[in-house]
């Protein structure tokens, strides 16, 4: 890497951590693997049902703990024609991906945006973390990650990309913040959200496009520009406003004040440079379950934020090339489903 420049590290500063080891894989990467400031981590060939998440906390690796009684309740082999995870059951699977940062290189992992919509719950864990999702600098060893479908059981391989890792160099620098709202006043009787089925059919993670909507979706259409939320009911539903990231920057969507609303507003939170820099703008789609309660949503109440830092350097290439499959979209489900 040329200049220690801090901020999100883009493409090429990944690429060049795969150069000289600080980033390791047990198979080649994909060509499109390393996005514009992320890398997709991809699944290893054998998952873990275990009994509940847990955290290794400072003293312990993610394998010791497995070991412990009562912890892994059986190993499944995802090689051959995959297995399928189902609702309701919590999973561990070491990734294909391991890291050996340098000094004052720190990670953040996100569900992928694919991932968040289809209602799989992600968390990363390494070895002695007392945090999930979050890669301390200088961090050596195996990545993990914690998959929890809610809604959907979903048929897994190895190399399916479920989560996303964006590396930073430093402290974040020159952060910023945008609220999001909520777009409940869609035209032409087209629906405002989308709310899933319980008892569908598995999602294929490789079935790009080959999922009928009506089989797990129904649509949603407000009443006087409000909608209720029933509790544990999964939604997808998009923002009023447009999204824009500049080649310089990357955002992460984050929470608001809990007590605008007993919901949660999102499961995928990464925004590469370049989103939403087409012409007409994109929308940021938001997955959302109200918590306990009957929750009303409102057009035009806030329900996020975005929050905006910038790059060590531009990227060679920013989001919206043919493996970009959200730029330009408004209300759109994931890329599993027949649009």
């Amino acid at each position: 890497m040329a200049e220690a420049t801090p901020g999100v590290l883009p493409d090429t500063d990944i690429a060049a951590l795969f150069e000289t080891g600080a980033i390791r894989s047990t198979e080649a990467l994909d060509g499109d693997q390393i996005q514009p400031a992320s890398l997709d981590l991809r699944l290893g060939p054998d998952a873990f049902r275990i009994r509940a998440s847990f955290l290794p906390g400072p003293k312990r690796s993610v394998a010791e703990v497995l070991q412990e009684p009562g912890i892994e309740l059986h190993r499944i082999d995802l090689t051959a024609q995959g297995a399928v995870l189902e609702t309701g059951c919590v999973y561990l699977v070491p990734l294909m991906e391991s890291l050996r940062l340098p000094p004052g290189i720190s990670g953040r992992a996100n569900p992928k945006s694919s991932t968040g919509r289809i209602d799989v719950f992600t968390r990363l864990v390494t070895n002695r973390g007392k945090a999930f999702d979050d890669i301390p600098t200088g961090y050596s060893g195996p990545l993990w990650l914690e998959i929890s479908p809610r809604t959907f059981s979903i048929l897994a391989r190895p190399g399916d990309r479920l989560a996303q890792l964006r590396l930073r160099r430093g402290k974040p620098q020159n952060t910023s913040d945008k609220t999001v709202s909520i777009d409940m006043q869609r035209g032409d009787g087209e629906p405002v959200g989308w709310r899933a089925k319980r008892h569908a059919p598995l999602v294929d993670l490789r079935g790009i496009a080959r999922h009928e909507i009506a089989d797990f979706w129904e649509p949603l259409y407000p009443h006087k520009g409000r909608l209720v939320l029933n509790p544990d009911d999964f939604y997808i539903l998009a923002s009023r406003e447009a999204v824009k990231v500049a080649g310089t920057k990357a955002a992460e969507m984050a929470p608001i004040a809990p007590e605008l609303g007993e919901f949660r507003a999102h499961y995928a939170g990464f925004f590469d440079p370049g989103f939403g820099t087409n012409k007409g703008g994109s929308r940021a789609v938001l997955e959302v379950r109200s918590r306990d309660v009957p929750f009303i949503l409102e057009h035009g109440q806030p329900v996020a934020k975005l929050v905006y830092e910038d790059m060590a350097s531009k990227p060679a290439a920013t989001y919206g090339g043919k493996t970009s499959n959200y730029q330009g979209q408004g209300l759109k489900l994931s890329k599993h489903f027949t649009q």
